[in-house]
C-alpha cells in the first residue's frame, strides 16, 4: 500500500483506517518474508547436513545439486518479481565478468526490433540509421526425426536386356530403421546421459514415432557388435602401457532363475599420464565380470607389466611380484582416519588427517610437472613427512585398544606402507587411485537410474560401450559425434588395417564430401 503524504485526509477516523490497513500489509508482507526465510534456511541446513553431517545423513552430489537448484529457483523467482519487464540484455561484447560469451560455433539468427513507423517520436520528422545495438539470447530446436529415403535407380540396357541397379548401401543394423545417427543418440542417451530405454520409447513417442524398448534393445545389441572389436583394440593400447589405475565396483544383475537380482562386477582399468605430462593419452576402459574372484583382474592384466594403483582389495594384491607392482592410494587410508575423527572427535585421527594432508598440498604444486622434477621435490619435502608418519602411528597403536576403528585405520595404512611409499621413488605415481575412481562415477550414476541390468550380456555390453564414451570425453571428444561418425565408418567397411584411427585420441570427424 502506498500512502501519499500530500493528499493525506483531515478527518482522523479516515487516517486510523489507512494506518490500520497499512500496518495490517505491512504484518502480512513480514510474515510471508519470514516464512519464506524459514523455508529457504531449512534448505541451506538440509545441503549442508548432505555435505558435512555424518555418513548415515549425506547426500549423494546428484542430490545436493537438486537441492542447489531449487534454491537458485527460489533466488531467481525473487529477482524477477522485481525486475523490470522489459530488462534488455547488454550489448554482445568480449566476455570479462562472470557470464562467459555464447559459443563463436552455435549458428546465428538474426531477429530485427524496428521502430514502426520510422519517423522520430518526439517531432515526427524522418529518421536515419545511425547504428545498431546487438544483444543475444540463447534458443533451443529440439530434436526432430527425419527419414532417410534411399533411392536406387535401375537402369535397362537395350542391347542385351540386363538390368543394371547400384547395391544397397549398408546398414548399422541388418535389415533396421536405425541410422548411425540414430544408434549413437540412444547409445549417448543410454550409457553416456543415463536415460533407460523405456525412458527413450516414451520420449519417441511423443515425436508420433512408435520405438518400444525392444526395438531399442535390439539396436543397442547390434551396436555393440560393431563396437566391440574397437574396444578389443582399446584394451590393448591401454595394458600396453607402464603405469595403470585399476578398481571396481557392484552392479546389480537379475537373475530369472531365482527370481532376484546378483552381484556382478564392473571393473575399470584407467591410463592418465596428464598429471606428469606423460606421452601416452587418457583412456579408460571396462570389463564385466559375474564374480569378484582374483582370477578376473588377472585375466584382464595378463600382459600388463608395469605399476598398478589399486586400493586395498586382496585380489589385486595378489597380482603384485616381478611383472607388477602395486602402488597404494591415500586417499583410501586417509578416508579410514576421517570416518573415525567424525565419529569420535579423536585427536589421534585429527592429527593424523593433518598430516596427509602436507602430503597433498605437496602433490597440488607440483601437479603438471615432469615425473623427474616431481619425484626430486617429493625426496626433499614429502620424504621427511612420511618417514616421520609411520612411527609416530606404529606409536600410537601400541597404546589403543586392539579392536577399536583407530586401531584398525592405522593397522591398515601400515600393512600397505610399502606401496603407500611407491610414489617417493617414481614420478609418474599419484598420491591416490583419484583417476578410476572419476571414470566409476558414471556407472554409479547409471546405476542409480537403471537400477539393475537385465542380463549379463546387458552389463558386457555396457563396458563395451562405457568404454569408448569415457575415453572420449578424457580426450576431449565430443560423444555423439564420434560414436555416430565410428558407427557409418565400420558399417561401411572400415578396413580392419586402420582400426587405430578410430580410437578416440585418434580419431578425426570424416571431411563430407564435396
Amino acid at each position: 500500500m502506498e500512502i501519499n503524504l500530500a493528499t493525506l485526509p483531515d478527518d482522523v477516523t479516515t487516517l486510523h483506517r489507512m494506518i490500520g490497513a497499512l500496518v495490517t500489509a505491512l504484518d502480512s508482507e513480514r510474515a510471508r518474508a519470514e516464512a519464506e526465510i524459514d523455508r529457504l534456511r531449512q534448505i541451506v541446513k538440509t545441503l549442508q547436513r548432505g555435505q558435512f553431517g555424518q555418513r548415515s545423513e549425506r547426500l549423494g552430489g546428484d542430490q545436493l545439486q537438486l537441492g542447489l537448484e531449487d534454491l537458485d529457483a527460489d533466488i531467481a523467482r525473487g529477482e524477477a518479481q522485481t525486475a523490470p519487464v522489459r530488462d534488455e540484455a547488454p550489448p554482445v561484447e568480449p566476455s570479462s565478468g562472470e557470464r562467459e560469451g555464447l559459443p563463436d560455433h552455435l549458428p546465428r539468427s538474426d531477429m530485427t526490433v524496428d521502430l514502426a513507423p520510422a519517423v522520430c517520436p518526439c517531432c515526427g520528422g524522418p529518421v536515419h540509421e545511425i547504428g545498431e545495438t546487438v544483444s543475444e539470447m540463447l534458443d533451443y530446436v529440439p530434436a526432430r526425426l527425419r527419414v532417410l529415403r534411399i533411392r536406387r535407380p535401375k537402369y535397362g540396357c537395350r542391347s542385351c536386356g540386363t538390368i543394371h541397379q547400384a547395391p544397397a548401401p549398408e546398414r548399422p543394423i541388418a535389415k533396421g530403421l536405425a541410422s548411425a545417427g540414430l544408434l549413437a543418440h540412444v547409445l549417448v542417451s543410454k550409457y553416456c546421459d543415463h536415460l533407460p530405454l523405456y525412458r527413450q520409447s516414451q520420449i519417441f513417442a511423443r515425436q508420433g514415432v512408435t520405438l518400444n524398448r525392444s526395438t531399442l534393445a535390439n539396436w543397442v545389441g547390434g551396436a555393440s557388435w560393431w563396437l566391440e572389436v574397437l574396444r578389443e583394440r582399446l584394451a590393448a593400447q591401454v595394458f600396453a602401457s607402464d603405469k595403470l589405475f585399476a578398481d571396481d565396483t557392484p552392479i546389480p544383475v537379475l537373475d530369472p532363475g531365482r527370481g532376484r537380482t546378483k552381484t556382478g562386477r564392473l571393473w575399470v582399468y584407467v591410463r592418465d599420464d596428464r598429471p606428469w605430462r606423460g606421452p601416452d593419452p587418457p583412456a579408460a576402459v571396462y570389463f564385466y565380470s559375474p564374480d569378484r574372484k582374483a582370477e578376473r583382474p588377472a585375466a584382464h592384466l595378463g600382459s600388463f607389466r608395469g605399476v598398478l594403483q589399486v586400493d586395498g582389495y586382496a585380489g589385486f594384491e595378489t597380482l603384485a611380484g616381478d611383472k607388477i607392482v602395486l602402488a597404494a592410494c591415500w586417499a583410501h587410508a586417509r578416508r579410514k582416519f576421517y570416518d573415525v575423527q567424525k565419529a569420535t572427535g579423536s585427536p589421534i585421527a585429527a592429527e593424523a588427517l593433518r598430516r596427509i594432508a602436507g602430503l597433498y598440498a605437496i602433490e597440488t604444486e607440483i601437479r603438471g610437472c615432469r615425473a623427474n622434477e616431481r619425484r626430486r621435490v617429493r625426496d626433499e619435502r614429502a620424504r621427511p613427512l612420511v618417514e616421520a608418519l609411520k612411527p609416530w602411528l606404529e606409536d600410537q597403536l601400541r597404546r589403543l585398544p586392539p579392536r577399536g576403528g583407530l586401531a584398525q585405520a592405522i593397522r591398515y595404512a601400515l600393512a600397505r606402507w610399502p606401496a603407500l611409499c611407491r610414489f617417493l621413488d617414481d614420478g609418474r605415481i599419484e598420491l591416490d587411485n583419484n583417476p578410476v575412481e572419476r571414470a566409476i562415477r558414471p556407472v554409479a550414476l547409471g546405476r542409480k537410474n537403471h537400477l539393475f541390468a537385465g542380463s549379463d550380456g546387458g552389463v558386457h555390453r555396457w563396458a563395451i560401450i562405457a568404454s569408448l564414451l569415457e575415453t572420449a570425453k578424457l580426450n576431449g571428444v565430443e560423444p555423439y559425434a564420434y560414436l555416430k561418425d565410428v558407427l557409418d565408418r565400420m558399417s561401411h567397411g572400415h578396413p580392419m588395417s586402420q582400426i587405430d584411427d578410430l580410437l578416440p585420441w585418434n580419431w578425426k570427424p570424416a571431411v563430407p564430401s564435396e
